[in-house]
């Protein structure tokens, strides 16, 4: 009796482990802040629902046709011959085709508006971002108001904030998930991303792209605040000691982990073109300098004094 007594438990327990292993989730997605990250948690539950259409009525009937037709039923209609159906036929065609008609006609306008290259629509002048992935933290710039920080960004809320990304070494993936869309950041390359935030807050903001060692503290803050707040911010960040230079950067880009956040006071303009062009630069010196040597060989071959 105990052994059917604790049988029991356990099978209770199993059925509740699944339930406690959400208990660590955090659903930021499906708790947006901004109006980006608002019309993508409604498209992810449109096209749930949508597709829900086909795959909960397929689990019930397959349910019922196995207990209907079951072998110790004997009520059931037993039709060997039976081979087609045309009503069948035509809702197990039409209502997929609707469906994905629907799906198709929502990706098409969804595509486009929630394009990451779109500018917002807004009265308000954007704040300019230029955001770096280096190996583990994040480096944002302010061209505007020649700051930069490591680890954290600060905007006003209801202002749209155009993001210019790119990668000082291997690919990662910018990401704040409660303001919306991320995309990679990737050397060499220039990648673009616009969000909103519509309510004062700090949110989580991540590296959605595995990139090493360090890539679970790879992680930084965002702060919407009032425009008061945001200036008060910028006067903060500019009372830093230090400045970013172009010859300083490489010591800041060096490989190190879980990075607290950090304030330059002051930055050499146009850095980040530096840091997006530096690779291409170097390769075309490497061009350059192996053309000057094949041309030298030329001479040398043309020219036997030169040999001598």
């Amino acid at each position: 009796m105990k052994i059917d007594q604790y049988s029991g438990y356990l099978k209770r327990l199993s059925l509740l482990l699944p339930l406690l292993s959400l208990g660590g989730c955090n659903m930021v997605l499906f708790d947006p802040k901004g109006q980006i990250g608002a019309d993508e948690k409604s498209l992810i539950i449109t096209c749930t629902l949508l597709m829900l259409l086909v795959v909960v009525p397929v689990i019930f009937m397959t349910l019922a046709f196995a207990w209907k037709y079951r072998a110790s039923n004997t009520k059931a209609t037993y039709m060997p011959d039976w081979s087609h159906s045309t009503r069948i036929e035509v809702v197990v065609w039409l209502i997929p085709c609707i469906i994905i008609a629907i799906l198709g006609w929502i990706t098409w306008e969804s595509t486009h508006k929630l394009d990451p290259y779109r500018p917002l629509e807004s009265d308000v002048k954007p704040v300019t971002i230029q955001a770096v992935s280096l190996d583990w933290k994040w480096l944002f710039i302010y061209p505007d108001l020649g700051i930069a920080t490591v680890n954290e960004i600060a905007f006003p809320k209801d202002t749209p904030v155009n993001f210019q990304i790119t990668a000082d070494t291997v690919m990662n993936s910018f990401f704040i998930p409660q303001l919306g869309s991320q995309i990679y950041s990737m050397t060499g390359m220039l990648t673009k991303l616009h969000l909103i935030a519509n309510e004062e807050g700090v949110f989580d903001g991540i590296s959605a792209n595995y990139s090493g060692a360090g890539f679970s503290g790879m992680k930084f803050k965002a702060i919407a605040t009032s425009e008061q707040g945001f200036q008060d911010w910028v006067a903060k960040v500019k009372t830093a000691q230090a400045g970013l230079t172009e010859e300083g950067f490489p010591e800041l880009a060096k490989p190190s982990e879980n990075v607290p956040a950090t304030y330059f006071s002051s930055v050499t303009p146009d850095l980040f073109m530096h840091i997006l062009t530096k690779h291409e630069r170097a390769g075309l010196a490497m061009g350059k300098g192996k053309g000057e040597h094949a041309e030298g060989e030329a001479a040398t071959q043309s020219n036997p004094s030169i040999q001598e």
